[in-house]
Order: C-alpha cells, then sequence, then structure tokens
C-alpha cells in the first residue's frame, strides 16, 4: 500500500470504510502477535519438560517439577483457546472452517444416542418453496462426545438433506448450536471437566489419566482447550452476577493466597482470590444470594477499592487496611465478632488464661441470640439486639478495658483484648441496622473451596488463569448456594448460551432457571 495521500478516496464514506477495514487488519495482526507469544511459551514449556525428563534425575522433586511444568502448559493452551476469534467459538450451521483439526472416530465401544432434526418442510410435507414434492438427497451425521453423569456417550446427531423435484430447492435442519465448534465436545462433557477442575480440585492432565481408563483419548491440550474457550462464553453470564452481587444491602468480603507460577518456569508468586458474599436471608432479604470472586496478583488496597467502587451499602469483613478507604458516606463498615473470638481461643490454647474462657464464654451468649433471630426482618432483629445485645456488649466493653489494666500489656492477651477495643464501633453496627450480621463467616465458608483447591495441587499457572479459575468459581459456588448441582447447572447453561442473547444473559443465572437437579444433600433434605 502506497503511503500517498493522494491514493486516498474523497468520498468520506469510502474514507472511513478503508479506515474501520484497516482497525479491523490490526487487530488480527495484534490477536495473532499475542497467539504467536503463547505460542512460543508453550513450545518453551514443553522443551524444558522433554529435557528434565529426559536428562533429570529421576525423584520426588522432579516429579513435581514436570507435574508444575503441565499446569503451566495448560494454562498456556487454556489461554490461547480464551484468545481465540469469537467465530472460532460459537456453534455455527456452515462447517467448512480454516483450521478444522483431522480426527479420528469416536471410540466405538460408547453407547449412541441418535437425535434426529427433520428438514423444515412446508406444508403436507412439500418444498416451503413452491410447495413441489421432496426427494432424499442424503444425510449429514455428527457424533458429539458427551458426558451424562456416570458415563461417556456419543450423541449423533443425524439431518436429513432433501431437494425439491420441481424448483431443486434444497431444505435440511440446521446443525444444533455447539459450545466449542472447533470439536466434539457436548455441553455436558465441557460441563463435567470445569467442575472436576475447579468443584473437584482435579488437574487437567490429570483428568486426562482417568478418561484414558475408560478409552476415551482426551489429551490434557484438548481438554485445556475445552475449559479456555468455555470461559470466554461464559464471561457474560460471570459479569451479570458480579453486577448482581454488587448491587446488593450488604457484602460480605474476604480474600486468601493462592500460589501462582511465575513466568520463570517453577518459582512461585503469591497472588490473592477476594471473595464477595451477597447473602440477604439472614434478615429476610429478598434477593437472590451470590458470590464473585476476583483474582490479583498481588493484596494491594486499590484492588479491592476497584472491586467496590459501585457498592452501597454495609460492607462486612475483617481489618484489612485495604478496605479502610472504602468506608465512608456510602459504604457502612461492619467488622467480624468471629475474628474476636478467635483470637482469645488461641490465647486460650496456648495458656489456658481465664480471661480468655470468660471472653469466649461472653461472646458465645451474644451468637446464642443472634441464633434465635437468624432469617427474621431487619426491623426485629434490631428491637432484640437492642434489648437483650446491648447491655450484654457494653458490659463486655467495660470488663475488656478493666482486664487490660491489670495484665501485661505485651501479652497475646492484651493484643487480643486491644483488637477488639479498636474495632468496637464496626462490632457495634448491629445495634444500629438490622441487616447487620455479627460476623463474616458467609465469606469465610466461600473461601473453603479455594483452600481445599490449593491444598491439592498449585492453584494457577499464571495471572490469566486466576482471573479465569475465579470467574468459573463464582458461578460453581453460587449454584451451590442456590442447592443446584454445579454440574447439572454448567450444562444447562452451556447447551444454550451460544445462541441466548447477551442483553437478557441474566436469565441464566442460578436463580432464573428452572429443572435443574439438586445437590444429593438438598434431594434428601426434601
Amino acid at each position: 500500500m502506497s503511503d500517498d495521500a493522494s491514493d486516498l478516496p474523497d468520498d468520506i464514506a469510502a474514507l472511513r470504510a478503508m479506515v474501520l477495514e484497516h482497525r479491523a487488519e490490526l487487530a488480527v495482526a495484534r490477536s495473532g502477535l499475542i497467539e504467536q507469544r503463547y505460542e512460543i511459551e508453550a513450545l518453551k514449556a514443553r522443551l524444558a519438560r522433554l529435557l528434565r525428563v529426559t536428562f533429570g534425575r529421576s525423584s520426588e522433586k522432579l516429579s513435581a517439577r514436570v507435574e508444575q511444568l503441565d499446569l503451566l502448559l495448560t494454562e498456556i493452551d487454556e489461554q490461547l483457546a480464551e484468545i481465540a476469534p469469537l467465530n472460532e467459538l460459537v456453534g455455527s450451521d456452515t462447517e467448512d472452517h480454516a483450521r478444522k483439526p483431522v480426527r479420528g472416530p469416536l471410540p466405538p465401544a460408547l453407547p449412541r444416542d441418535v437425535v434426529e432434526h427433520p428438514a423444515p418442510c412446508g406444508e403436507n410435507g412439500g418444498c416451503p418453496a413452491c410447495g413441489g414434492q421432496l426427494r432424499a438427497l442424503g444425510t449429514n451425521e455428527t457424533e458429539i462426545l458427551d458426558y451424562v453423569p456416570g458415563t461417556f456417550r456419543v450423541i449423533r446427531h443425524v439431518r436429513p438433506k432433501l431437494s425439491c423435484r420441481s424448483c431443486e430447492t434444497i431444505v435440511q435442519a440446521p446443525m444444533p448450536d455447539l459450545p466449542i465448534r472447533r470439536g466434539r465436545a457436548g455441553a455436558g462433557l465441557i460441563a463435567h471437566v470445569l467442575t472436576a477442575k475447579y468443584c473437584d480440585h482435579q488437574p487437567l492432565h490429570r483428568q486426562a489419566e482417568q478418561y484414558a481408563r475408560e478409552d476415551v483419548d482426551l489429551s490434557r491440550s484438548t481438554l485445556a482447550d475445552m475449559v479456555g474457550q468455555a470461559a470466554r462464553l461464559l464471561r457474560p453470564l460471570v459479569d451479570a452476577l458480579g453486577r448482581h452481587v454488587m448491587s446488593g444491602q450488604r457484602v460480605h468480603a474476604d480474600d486468601t493466597t493462592v500460589p501462582v507460577l511465575a513466568p520463570g518456569l517453577g518459582r512461585t508468586k503469591t497472588g490473592r482470590i477476594w471473595t464477595y458474599v451477597l447473602d440477604d436471608r439472614p434478615f429476610q432479604g429478598a434477593t437472590p444470594p451470590g458470590v464473585f470472586y476476583r483474582y490479583t496478583p498481588d493484596r494491594k488496597g486499590e484492588h479491592p477499592r476497584e472491586h467496590l467502587r459501585d457498592f452501597r451499602g454495609i460492607l462486612q469483613a475483617d481489618g484489612y487496611a485495604g478496605f479502610a478507604r472504602i468506608y465512608g458516606n456510602r459504604v457502612a463498615e461492619a467488622a467480624c465478632m468471629a475474628h474476636v473470638r478467635r483470637k482469645f481461643f488461641d490465647v486460650f490454647e496456648t495458656s489456658k488464661s481465664p480471661f480468655a474462657r470468660s471472653a469466649m464464654d461472653r461472646i458465645a451468649v451474644l451468637y446464642g441470640i443472634e441464633a434465635e433471630i437468624r432469617g427474621r426482618p431487619p426491623d426485629e432483629r434490631l428491637r432484640v439486639r437492642l434489648e437483650r445485645t446491648a447491655p450484654l456488649l457494653l458490659e463486655m466493653r467495660t470488663w475488656l478495658e478493666t482486664t487490660l489494666t491489670r495484665i501485661s500489656g505485651r501479652g497475646e492477651l492484651a493484643k487480643a483484648i486491644r483488637y477488639a477495643l479498636s474495632r468496637w464501633a464496626a462490632l457495634t453496627l448491629i445495634l444500629r441496622d438490622g441487616r447487620a450480621c455479627i460476623d463474616n463467616s458467609a465469606a469465610e465458608r466461600a473461601m473453603r473451596p479455594i483452600a481445599l483447591g490449593r491444598r491439592n495441587w498449585t492453584f494457577a499457572g499464571s495471572d490469566t488463569g486466576g482471573e479465569r479459575a475465579a470467574a468459573i468459581y463464582s458461578l460453581i459456588e453460587t449454584a451451590k448456594l442456590h442447592g443446584l448441582d454445579p454440574e447439572a447447572y454448567l450444562r444447562h447453561v452451556l447447551e444454550r448460551i451460544a445462541s441466548h442473547p447477551v442483553n437478557r444473559v441474566h436469565e441464566l443465572l442460578p436463580w432464573n432457571v428452572t429443572g435443574i437437579r439438586l445437590r444429593l444433600d438438598q434431594r434428601l433434605a426434601a
């Protein structure tokens, strides 16, 4: 292309079209460069793995090193899938595309379910264009690997093709929308892989080994491709969930550490997972509960401030200093009595201090009152607290201040007392607002799955892997809050989201769907 301005068209519309075309070309080129960078990193990681397996010493340390490299490769493959052009992700009626891989047949031993899609004929079975007689022209069959709880199955989509004898019109039912175009994975299989990774904490290379024992060849890179593309499809739904949580009257917040592989292959750094829980059920709130996770590479206070920039209401959290700049006219601070109790418990465990025991007994009485008013409306909760809890808290503060003058100021007991007194205004918000809770247990419960995964395997191979995990965790844990089986819920969503209008994506949130299998504990309780 010439740089001479004389080559530019005089027509404004043509000039605008040329600019848009070049912008599109630049976007494609930029996407290609990003993809090439990740492919280079993948090749480097594969080379490092091969060299270590070939020349490294056989030891547990080497085995752990190889697992880390496997995890890094998984993250790279997932990221490549997530940044792929959108037209490669969503199901389409046409089947010819440049990157279609060559695949062998699915295992013949797997059970087959045949789904027929009749051609859309006109009245009396005639041609929809002219009403003429139709004749068979052939059949297209597409096999999709799916997973029904307990077994792999092959779904064979049969679509007869008919031709009109009069006008040669060809009619055929369109191929059903699939979550992933470049592949033969059904929604059930993708939901199973996501649930196994993020709910059962099974890394993809271990899943691949398990599936191989069932004679199903699903490589780690194939599974990673599913995860990355599914994460991209689910992103609008996760964003809708985040907006819902931040629109609540009260949000519980907490964070925890997660080990993340650094770019230097093998070294780890410390990332953070933040949880924001909306649960108004303790005061009969009508807003559906939800859990929203966010990942950040560090614990700087700017991150929760950005997460909560649109929030208005009560923020129930621990004493993390990063939250301090959030509190003010739009956000009220509510502290956690469970943190206070835990500090006294730790003192009692090490010293059997009668003062620590007395503090725990006083707190236990407060929790007894809270148990009685759980699930009641705010005005009733506030009335009971003012009548019964307020005198106890007043007495407790006087006792704490008196005790502090009688013990060593350097001991752990003094530290526990000073912590309680420093948080007193936030601890006593329960006496001013019936919506506030006595503790932050809702957020701590939401952190348990993260802690469990952290104990089982290195959580994330990269920062983008942490962001992807936070997104999928948000959907899984919110589904569980509503008593839904997370795998059944994800399958329901993945069966629909590719063709669902994005401006109505909120219709796929857990409390808006019906017919989903409940979790086993919910079924047993029914």
